[in-house]
């Protein structure tokens, strides 16, 4: 999303280029010092010229870098960590390139999809495709000054099959990433990428090295290469989830597990909102899926929104049995209760650690709306007027589109359980009507979510709800037993 970046952001970005510029520097210091031992500045003095050369392709390509994220995805500049994460991926991959090709005696076996199924994981496919050729190119200028300088045709050829492996398997890894939901399908990809590589590495060798052993064990080396940027993903994936607090789906699915902490706690001290949300959860999944959203997150945020309701789980009618604790209380007290769920839950989210974006959806999910039960009693029992603030949620409303879809969502779930008429054309018009009183309320005006995309959860939230509660059949009134089989 295109956003406008103040000055001071702009100032910010800047020097943290400057800085993360400096410390790639750094990195490619101490890969010459791996390769050409420990007297790297004396090398450095001999080669001054294929230093120069390097130093300003390396410049170049990072203001490369800040003007595309500047004009395509100014999301990264507007965070910081982001930035930084970049700059880590690009070092990480550098630096396990050589350290694992000059271990294994061989480039083949260098892990060069790394970064690009890293960087399609944490930051998406349009920026995972951008970084994928800076590095590659990175790699290149390397190979050709200090790994295989330019002197034979056998060199030339090296490097060039060198930099066509780097891109092509890592754009192959931006492609297939983002279809990846398991740990056993990253394991799978290792034979995807085998294509491009031993594709690239086998005509290569075929062209200039006729001993067919020899071919064969770089085909082998190649595929190393392909296993090696699997597992150094696997690996070091939850790393960066917890450094960088990134949501990949693997640790959404981790933090929407039965075993975990609060998700556990829910489903002991309040059942009944545990089973809201669930169904709120397989609703905002389906709608965030039907506008083009991350359904993966949203299904998360839901199952955290109502944390909050831990606090005092028989306040809520959900927990309830027959007896209903808000009889001996006054509905302004009711009211405060009620409302404090979401700042609860998003105290309660902060304080396991849990994503930010979590909590936000906590507390944004309602809103400003009032709690038009408990403010209806309040005006049965008083003659004046009353203040519609003390009823009403605080805020803020929904920053996201995801928060605009619980907002719905667990609206539309509550609701849906009074109506006797359960058809998919009764429960989208009792949506359809949510969603107007909240247009008519200004709740949507903080996110960018569109009368269409509203329109497509109407339906999307219509059609769940009508398989969720569907109308059944009454049961006839006969009683069986073994006796009854036995004739």
């Amino acid at each position: 999303m295109k956003r406008k970046l103040s000055k001071r952001t702009i100032s910010l970005s800047i020097l943290l280029f400057f800085l993360n510029v400096i410390l790639l520097f750094a990195m490619i210091f101490l890969l010459l010092e791996v390769n050409v031992g420990l007297d790297v500045i004396n090398y450095i003095v001999e080669n001054y010229n294929s230093v120069l050369f390097v130093a300003s392709a390396v410049i170049i390509l990072s203001m490369l870098m800040y003007a595309y994220f500047y004009f395509e995805c100014t999301e990264i500049l507007t965070d910081m960590s982001k930035i930084i994460e970049c700059f880590v991926l690009l070092d990480l991959a550098l630096f396990l390139s050589f350290v694992v090709g000059r271990a294994m005696g061989n480039v083949n076996a260098r892990p060069f999809a790394f970064l690009a199924i890293m960087a399609a994981t944490l930051l998406g496919r349009r920026e995972a495709v951008f970084l994928n050729i800076v590095y590659a190119l990175i790699l290149f200028i390397i190979d050709i000054n200090f790994t295989f300088p330019v002197g034979s045709e056998a060199n030339l050829w090296m490097n060039c099959a060198c930099l066509l492996v780097t891109f092509c398997a890592g754009m192959t890894a931006v492609f297939i990433t983002p279809a990846v939901k398991s740990r056993i399908q990253s394991v799978l990809m290792v034979f995807v990428l085998l294509v491009p590589a031993e594709l690239i590495i086998g005509v290569m060798e075929v062209l200039f090295v006729e001993n067919i052993a020899a071919n064969l064990i770089m085909l082998a080396y190649g595929a190393l290469g392909c296993f090696f940027s699997v597992i150094a993903y696997m690996l070091i994936l939850p790393v960066f989830e917890v450094t960088f607090s990134e949501l990949t789906v693997f640790r959404l699915r981790e933090l929407t597990g039965d075993d975990a902490k609060l998700i556990k706690k829910l489903k002991d001290e309040a059942p009944g909102t545990y089973n809201h949300s669930v169904v709120v959860a397989q609703l905002a999944q389906a709608c965030a899926a039907a506008i083009g959203e991350d359904g993966e997150l949203a299904r998360a945020a839901a199952y955290y929104h109502d944390m909050g309701k831990l606090k005092n789980p028989e306040m809520f009618t959900e927990n309830q049995s027959d007896y209903n604790m808000h009889n001996e209380l006054s509905p302004e007290l009711s009211a405060d209760i009620i409302r404090s769920h979401t700042r609860d839950g998003a105290q309660l989210i902060r304080k396991n650690h849990l994503p930010e974006f979590f909590a936000d959806c906590a507390v944004q999910h309602h809103g400003t709306m009032p709690i038009k039960y408990f403010y209806a009693k309040a005006l049965k029992m008083s003659d004046g007027e009353i203040n519609i603030a003390n009823y009403s949620y605080a805020g803020p409303t929904p920053r996201s589109k995801i928060a605009a879809i619980l907002m719905i969502v667990d609206a539309a779930e509550a609701a849906s359980r009074s109506l006797t008429d359960r058809s998919p054309k009764a429960v989208e018009d009792l949506v359809t009507s949510l969603i107007e009183e909240r247009l008519d309320m200004d709740q949507f005006s903080d996110c960018d979510i569109t009368l269409r995309e509203l329109t497509i959860i109407s339906h999307t939230v219509a059609v769940a709800l009508s398989g969720v509660y569907h109308n059944r059949v009454a049961y006839p009134k006969l009683k069986f037993s073994k006796h009854s089989q036995e004739k």
